[in-house]
């Protein structure tokens, strides 16, 4: 019991470690894309728990306190709204972290080396499509990948 708050190693090496791993984790999920993050799908539950695990002893190192696990807690809940708060500030940070809407069709023609680098399948292209009514390609002005990995369909008007 006299363990349960003892930490390991110094305060300020648990706020440097979650900072680090926070900013390079967070690079690793902008480079994988817009797609993985816009639907989750059991492949993407499982990388988050192992991302998870696989962090977690650059984070406590050989600490196991609840005063460590706290510190690093508060320092990453902070870490996130941190940079919540400057990306709300700031457009060029904003588009740094969340990325920006990628044009995926216009005027009836698609984008397919879009789609493959975005991720995007084409079955996923063409559910959007036909939620927003357009039987195909040719009835698509112009379609945009969302920051948020949802497909954006704006039809051609009717002439």
């Amino acid at each position: 019991m006299p363990d349960l708050f003892a930490l390991a190693m110094p305060w300020w090496e648990f706020i440097l470690r979650a900072v680090v791993v926070y900013v390079v984790v967070l690079g690793m999920v902008r480079l994988s894309g817009k797609r993985p993050l816009g639907q989750i799908t059991p492949f993407d539950v499982l990388l988050v728990v192992l991302l998870g695990n696989a962090v977690q002893n650059a984070l406590l190192g050989t600490d196991t306190s609840l005063g460590g696990g706290l510190l690093l807690a508060a320092t990453l809940i902070l870490l996130n709204y941190g940079v919540g708060w400057v990306s709300t500030r700031s457009r060029r940070i904003e588009r740094l972290v969340e990325g920006e809407p990628v044009v995926i069709a216009r005027d009836g023609c698609l984008f397919d080396a879009v789609l493959r680098r975005e991720q995007v399948t084409r079955a996923d292209f063409e559910a959007a499509m036909r939620q927003q009514g357009c039987l195909g390609v040719e009835d698509v002005e112009l379609a945009l990948l969302e920051i948020n990995g949802h497909i954006t369909i704006i039809p051609r008007k009717s002439t």
